[in-house]
Order: C-alpha cells, then structure tokens, then sequence
C-alpha cells in the first residue's frame, strides 16, 4: 500500500452560513491524502497503473466551487466523489481550512478534517 497526499490545495469558494459568505467569498485550503496500493506503478512507471493526482485536484476543485453553509458538506462531498470516481483509493484523510474565518476574533484559519474508509 501507499499514501498521495495533495497539500495546500487553493481555492476561492463561497461556504458559510452568513449570506455575505456567499456574496464575497474567501480563501481556503484543503490537504488530501489516498491510500491506495501503489506497487504496479512503481514497478511500471505507467500512469495508469496509478491514482493521477491530477483527477484529485480536479475532483476537490470542482466540488470546492459548489457553494456549501458548512465545510463538513463540502468535504463529505469530496470525499463520496473520489470513492465513486476512483475504485482502488482504500482510504482518504481530508482536511479543510477557511483563512481568515469572519468569527470576530484574529484567527488565521479554522479547519475541519475528516477520516473515510472504503466499505
């Protein structure tokens, strides 16, 4: 087995359950990490013999332009694509983060993981 991670995956999306959230947008963040059985590929050098990390930008790109009242929602979405998406990933560990959260107070960011196994 073996881990991809993708990390500090920039965004600019429009979550919260403040309607300014959804007019003015903000900064966000997310850290993925796969597992998945990478012994082919390293023996292969083939692309297909692997999870292209370019598909999991992709995936939390697109999902992340989905306008969601709370980070949980948004990554709970993330995490059922890739599953869908991508048979052979085993586990995913997901972290999103909203910089400069408008929670009254001087706080660099607030982050929600979470933790997913294949059934």
């Amino acid at each position: 087995m073996g881990i991809i991670k993708l990390n500090k995956i920039r965004t600019f999306s429009y979550h919260g359950c403040l309607v300014e959230e959804g007019k003015i947008g903000s900064d966000y963040t997310v850290d993925l990490e796969i597992k998945t059985d990478l012994r082919k590929s390293a023996l292969t050098d083939e692309l297909i013999d692997t999870i292209d990390y370019v598909e999991l930008n992709k995936i939390v790109v697109e999902e992340m332009a989905i306008r969601a009242k709370l980070l949980e929602h948004v990554a709970h979405r993330i995490i059922v694509r890739i599953f869908n998406e991508l048979a052979q990933v085993s586990r995913i560990k997901l972290a999103v983060s909203k910089l400069n959260p408008p929670i009254g107070g001087d706080v660099a960011s607030v982050t929600i993981e979470m933790e997913e196994y294949r059934n």
